[in-house]
């Protein structure tokens, strides 16, 4: 692959302060002030620096770029948005993108990366997704026991290449723990799974972490909602199995068991979900693919009653 070699990674730019971009924004801003910049829109700047960003118990004053301002261009753009932000976050990053610019996408589901990719070309991605983290966001505070791991790099990693090199080693310097999956479409797929059982299950329960170590019926409907997930990705040649399942609850046993899922955090907030990348996603797939996906479709039509109540 082309780009940019290892060392040249100077600016860094994030777009999205909910949970996951304040966890790492968190980590880049502590390594170096100089290396981070934050895209965000007059409106939410002018917000932020009134009110000021707490994070684990620290004010963050980050540098704030508007979408508008031209002549800054990026070496790594990190996109940590809500999936129904995914075409506004376009439109705002276009200034900061060039020929060399490695964009790296920390959303739910599996296509964030082919519509990013399709406005600014798939050879300036990289895919990647979060696993393991407990952030929380409260108003402008948030808070975190565990980063967890950003899984990134590109389709296949059995020989880095020079743009997953260059990341690895930023993150290994502001000290942001990461894996480098060799396939890393079944990584993105296992983590949808993971966000269709868990998010949807705990939206509609309006259970934290705990519930689904404690209480066997919680646990089950977890399972069911993700077992449509596996059914698919062996339609898809992914070939997802249970033990992908046993994988998920050993990590959840290890997240703050009072801390609550994203979907469950949006709802609590009467904010709109990313249910239609979650299970929408499902259902569309099972009619393509001639899957039942009963439980997704239910958690859906709750979900989207509970965000229109």
């Amino acid at each position: 692959m082309g780009g940019i070699s290892m060392e040249e990674i100077k600016k860094i730019y994030l777009i999205g302060l909910g949970g996951i971009g304040c966890a790492y924004a968190s980590k880049l801003q502590d390594f170096d002030p100089q290396i981070l910049k934050v895209i965000a829109d007059k409106e939410r700047i002018d917000r932020y620096k009134k009110r000021g960003i707490i994070i684990n118990n620290k004010e963050y004053n980050f540098n704030y770029v508007l979408p508008e301002t031209t002549k800054e261009q990026a070496d790594l753009i990190i996109v940590s948005v809500k999936y129904h932000n995914l075409d506004e976050t376009i439109k705002a990053m276009k200034n900061f993108v060039n020929k060399d610019t490695i964009i790296l996408s920390l959303l739910n589901g599996i296509s964030s990366e082919e519509v990013i990719g399709k406005e600014f070309g798939m050879e300036k991605m990289l895919y990647g997704m979060c696993v393991g983290i407990d952030a929380v966001k409260e108003d402008n505070k948030i808070r975190f026991s565990s980063t967890g791991k950003v899984n990134f790099g590109e389709k296949t990693n059995l020989i880095l290449s020079e743009r997953v090199k260059s990341v690895k080693v930023i993150f290994e310097k502001a000290n942001i723990p990461y894996e480098i999956p060799s396939d890393m479409i079944k990584t993105l797929w296992w983590k949808f799974m993971v966000n269709v059982g868990i998010n949807q299950v705990s939206a509609v329960l309006k259970a934290p972490y705990e519930v689904f170590n404690k209480v066997k019926e919680a646990n089950e409907l977890m399972e069911a909602a993700m077992r449509e997930v596996i059914e698919l990705s062996q339609k898809v040649g992914i070939n997802l199995i249970e033990e992908d399942i046993e994988k998920f609850k050993q990590i959840l046993k290890s997240l703050d068991p009072k801390n609550k899922t994203s979907m469950l955090q949006d709802i609590e907030a009467k904010r709109k979900t990313e249910v239609e990348m979650l299970g929408g996603k499902v259902c569309e797939m099972g009619e393509k693919y001639g899957v039942d996906t009963k439980v997704n479709k239910t958690l859906y039509n709750i979900i989207k009653s509970l965000e229109q109540k």
